[in-house]
């Protein structure tokens, strides 16, 4: 299957992520104002779509990202290597005092009608800095890269962010590397640098570099400044795939879950594909975005029908939205076995 792309058939690197790397506190069920402890999960947007396609699906990735060598850099880096993600650092000094730092994401869980509550610490953040010029994407794409990924997120740190990322869009292309984009759209991080028409404006520029266009209908109305998939793809016709998670809230534990996605087609003007839709009892709701889209692409770099990979994609987001943390617990064997429509029957 082609899907309107060329991907590579083989590579040193099946995908290569670009974006910051972050430490997320998570009290679970308490809010911050009455926690007396957190756990410590290793995230990034752009990075969790990365560590999901090694760790579950066995493909060979790579994160390029700025980092500090100070002991929450270690930490982090500790965790890249666990999920089995290559780097490829920028590095900082830390002073010991005010940084450069790794950025903190307070997140708890909600629970029931109380919805989860996220706010930031990204003072002085060592991936706000990274430029261009900052990483050697000739070298790095030599090594063979089939598939590049990048996200609004990173986009959204500070106003060389976005060149970064167009930078890296550009060598990737010029590789043969197909290139894919998460919208991910943050209003709070937007609104410290220019809120809603800067952001328009970034991404804007940054998704005419792109061939498959990741994100949600409030991603693309607040993001790109369009309604709907079938509008992105007027709007941009180079794009290939659009494909977007679709979650109904009931409360923090219930959701209902699906996803689409327009692929262009060989010989006709593209068709859309629907995955079917399942009730959620959601653990901790960070990540099922990330989740969805590495089952997606791994279905897409695998040569399954657009079919197939929508229904892996949304399975491993499901799985994703089961598990402690912003990054995958599950194996591939559960994956499909839910994407066959898997029940949550013991399993002996």
């Amino acid at each position: 299957m082609t899907y309107g792309l060329d991907i590579p058939s083989d590579g040193a690197l099946g995908l290569l992520s670009l974006g910051a790397l972050v430490y997320r506190l998570d009290p679970g069920v308490i809010p911050f104002r009455k926690a007396t402890e957190c756990k410590i999960h290793v995230s990034g947007g752009e990075f969790n779509v990365a560590a999901n396609l090694a760790n579950c699906f066995g493909v060979p990735t790579g994160i390029a990202s700025a980092m500090v060598d100070y002991p929450i850099g270690d930490l982090i880096a500790e965790r890249v290597r666990a999920m089995g993600v290559h780097p490829f650092y920028k590095r900082f000094e830390h002073d010991g005092v005010t940084g450069p730092n790794m950025a903190t994401v307070y997140s708890d869980r909600g629970y029931g009608v109380r919805p989860p509550v996220v706010f930031y610490n990204r003072a002085n953040e060592a991936g706000a800095m990274l430029k261009p010029g900052d990483f050697d994407w000739q070298a790095i794409f030599a090594q063979g890269v089939r598939w590049f990924h990048s996200g609004g997120i990173f986009a959204a740190l500070s106003a060389t962010t976005g060149d970064l990322i167009v930078e890296a869009m550009q060598a990737a292309k010029a590789a043969g590397a197909v290139v894919s984009f998460d919208l991910n759209f943050r209003q709070k991080l937007w609104n410290v640098w220019g809120g809603g028409d800067r952001a328009q404006a970034v991404v804007r520029r940054i998704v005419q570099n792109v061939n498959v266009l990741v994100g949600n209908e409030e991603d693309l109305q607040k993001g790109l400044g369009i309604s709907e998939a079938a509008d992105a793809v007027k709007t941009y016709p180079h794009l290939k795939i659009v494909a977007t998670s679709l979650r109904e809230v009931h409360s923090a534990n219930r959701h209902t879950w699906s996803a689409t996605a327009w692929v262009a087609g060989e010989t006709t003007n593209g068709q859309t594909y629907t995955a079917p839709k399942c009730e959620l009892d959601v653990y901790d709701r960070v990540g099922g975005g990330d989740g969805f889209a590495a089952g997606f692409f791994y279905g897409l770099l695998a040569g399954e029908s657009p079919e197939e990979a929508l229904k892996l994609g949304w399975a491993h987001g499901a799985l994703v939205t089961s598990f402690p943390g912003d990054t995958t617990m599950a194996t591939l064997d559960q994956v499909r076995a839910f994407a066959k429509g898997g029940s949550a029957r013991i399993q002996r």
